[in-house]
């Protein structure tokens, strides 16, 4: 099973807990889990990062191909069944507008098609009418979906201290 990042797992990461500077680790693991197919995204999450100019980008083009995979005929032809499912819910039409303008309802038609488990920081909130949010739709439409502190735990990741030079 591979994991599916959104582009929030990336900005959150790099703009908090996991800058650069702070713990290159996390980095140096997602550059190995992807070498050994068990992390992945997709070229709009890239697009995404692109939107911005700072060391996200700069890591992110550097990645290979196999970090920001194209969206295939498998992932094509699931997204009208996410766009069908967002415009069908019970959301403002400014909120279905804005989630189908990024990359996230390509995202989870790539989970979709690919049996990708969802990494993401959102978080589903009963009710909701003003946002869409990925763990919303993955619930309805049955993907898997975890927070990066999970996926990390479930892949028995550990960041080690060590003493700044």
């Amino acid at each position: 099973m591979a994991f599916l990042l959104d582009t929030n797992t990336l900005i959150q990461a790099k703009n908090d807990y996991y800058a650069f500077s702070l713990c290159p680790g996390f980095w140096n693991w997602l550059a190995s889990a992807n070498a050994a197919g068990t992390v992945l995204s997709i070229e709009p999450v890239l697009q995404e990062i692109r939107d911005g100019s700072d060391d996200l980008t700069v890591w992110a083009n550097a990645r290979p191909p196999s970090f920001f995979v194209p969206v295939d005929a498998a992932a094509a032809s699931q997204l009208s069944r996410v766009v069908q499912w967002v415009q069908q819910a019970d959301f403002r039409e400014d909120a279905k507008r804005d989630f189908l303008a990024k990359a996230d309802p390509v995202l989870i038609a790539y989970a979709l098609a690919h049996g990708c488990t969802l990494a993401t920081h959102e978080v589903h909130i009963e009710g909701e009418k003003r946002k869409v949010k990925i763990p919303t739709v993955c619930r309805a439409l049955g993907v898997n979906f975890v927070r990066t502190f999970q996926m990390l735990t479930s892949e028995g990741v550990r960041f080690v201290v060590e003493p700044t030079p």
